[in-house]
Formats: C-alpha cells, sequence, structure tokens
C-alpha cells in the first residue's frame, strides 16, 4: 500500500482538519474554520472542498470522526455538537457519491481508540479502552479484536453513569476543574508544574475519582489496556499515584496486576483514528503489512 493512501477527517464543531495517511504517517494536512451556525449544505460544502484540498487518485477511502451519535452502518450523523443544523446528515452516502470511495463514519470516542489500536500503543491488545478525559469523559472500547460501538453507538459511555451526585463525566473531566475551580484542567496542570501545593492536592482528589471510574470499567468490561487521552490526560503524572491507590483496593487484583494504563503519545490521533476506520472495516481485505 506504498502508493495508496487513506483520507481521515476530524469534524469538530468550529473546525474541520482532513489528513492524508499512507504508510502510518500523515503525509498531507489540511485544516479550516467551518461556519458552525450555517446551513447543513454550507457545511458539508466546507467538508468537500477540504477533503479535495488533498485527494487524489492514491485514495482507497475515507473516514469520518464526528462528535455526535452515529448509525455506523448508514453512515448517519445525529446532532453534532456545535454544529446545529447537522440533525441527521447521510454524510456516508453523501461523501461516497461525491468522491466514489468507500467512507465510514464513527463518533470520536471511537475514532480515538481506532487510532491507538492500528497505530499507537494499543496495536499488541485485543481489550482495549480508550478513555478520553477533556472536556466531558467518553471511550472507546475494542472487545475481542473488534471495534463495538453498541446497538446504537453508545457503548463505552462510562462518563454517564452515577457517581456522587452526579455522574462520573462531573469529576472525572474538565467540569471537575470548572465547577470547582472555575478554572480549567489545563490551568491548574500549569500551576501544579510550578510548584503550587493547591493545586497538586487537587489533582490528588481528582485521581481519587479518575480511580474509581477505572475500577467501574473493569466491573464492565475488564480490559488489558486504557489508554488516556483528551485534554485533562496531559496531567496523568500527577493524578496517576491517587489513581491507583484506588485501584489497589479493587477486589479482583489479578485483573488489575495485568491491566496496563498508559497515556497516549500519538500525534494527531483523531486525524488518524478516522483513518483507521478504513482498516477496520477492511482488514479481512488486506494483508497485515498492509494495515499498518
Amino acid at each position: 500500500m506504498a502508493d495508496k493512501s487513506i483520507i481521515g477527517v476530524d469534524l469538530g464543531g468550529t473546525n474541520i482538519r482532513v489528513g492524508k495517511v499512507n504508510n502510518n504517517n500523515i503525509v498531507d494536512l489540511y485544516s479550516q474554520q467551518i461556519s458552525s451556525i450555517g446551513s447543513e449544505q454550507v457545511v458539508l460544502d466546507e467538508i468537500i472542498t477540504s477533503i479535495y484540498k488533498i485527494f487524489n487518485d492514491s485514495v482507497l477511502g475515507i473516514g469520518v470522526g464526528v462528535p455526535s451519535v452515529v448509525d455506523v452502518k448508514k453512515g448517519i450523523v445525529y446532532d453534532v455538537q456545535n454544529i446545529p443544523s447537522f440533525k441527521e446528515v447521510k454524510l456516508k452516502k453523501i461523501l461516497e457519491e461525491e468522491f466514489k470511495v468507500p467512507t465510514y463514519i464513527n463518533n470520536d470516542a471511537n475514532c480515538f481508540v481506532a487510532g491507538e489500536k492500528y497505530f499507537g500503543a494499543g496495536k499488541n491488545y485485543k481489550n482495549i479502552v480508550g478513555l478520553i478525559i477533556g472536556t466531558g469523559l467518553g471511550a472507546g472500547l475494542y472487545t475481542n479484536g473488534k471495534l463495538y460501538c453498541g446497538a446504537n453507538c453508545g457503548a463505552g459511555e462510562f462518563g454517564m453513569l452515577p457517581y456522587k451526585d452526579g455522574v462520573y463525566e462531573d469529576y472525572c473531566s474538565g467540569k471537575y476543574f470548572e465547577k470547582n475551580l472555575k478554572t480549567t484542567g489545563k490551568e491548574i496542570f500549569y500551576r501544579a508544574e510550578k510548584g503550587d501545593e493547591d493545586s497538586i492536592q487537587t489533582f490528588d482528589e481528582f485521581g481519587t475519582n479518575i480511580g474509581n471510574a477505572i475500577s467501574a470499567i473493569i466491573f464492565a468490561v475488564d480490559p488489558e489496556i486504557i489508554i488516556l487521552g483528551g485534554s485533562v490526560s496531559i496531567a496523568f503524572n500527577y493524578f496517576r499515584e491517587s489513581m491507583e491507590k484506588v485501584l489497589n483496593k479493587f477486589p479482583y487484583q489479578n485483573s488489575v496486576k495485568k491491566l496496563k494504563i498508559v497515556k497516549s503519545n500519538l500525534e494527531q490521533v483523531s486525524i488518524l483514528g478516522a483513518a483507521a476506520l478504513y482498516y477496520e472495516n477492511h482488514r479481512k481485505k488486506l494483508k497485515e503489512s498492509e494495515v499498518i
């Protein structure tokens, strides 16, 4: 596949980023702001125009990650975050008719874990959780070597499970810092880096909450590896110890001892993960050397 490429599209609420992936690398990259409050057709035109910036005859397929619920089989996206006009868009059909190559759509959490499976820390594992700790708490799952989305693309929404007086997302994402300190996790991280004891203590408390969330994840899906992503994961070294203290009390210690928990080191994981949707759907047709 040296002369063939896959296009990965990361559709955010304010920007679209498009990358051409070849031989494990992003060889071409384009990004632009989108008209998030524009009509459905305006936003579609911007997506198509962005893809054309790097599209050529070498492209075998397209993968698109979106921050929304997706009908994975039909490639329909529903209620995209921060794009009000994208209520029900048949994105797969539209892009396949335009570009004449197979196109696959999934949500951003599933793309994250797919990117790690094919390009990152998840390569050698079959049971993986990609845990995104950012403005919210979400996860993508690999079960027995296959991307698992659930019946309605809702698998992995651990952040919505009840916890304390709310849900895990209230205590295990950027919402925790906004609610309690009126600031961001990134700002608390910068303060901790400068030695601020209150900020270090805040992450200690945060890690306890993360440990409880991971305990729930182990009970639910029993993964081999959990890969942390999202903006707050940058502070992993500050909340790791308190997280591990909680896990040391988990009733099935053999599961904990075998479990790896690592921070993602994969650059442009959103684009790589979107491109990985093609590999996930075509892996039976491709030799392993061609997939990764």
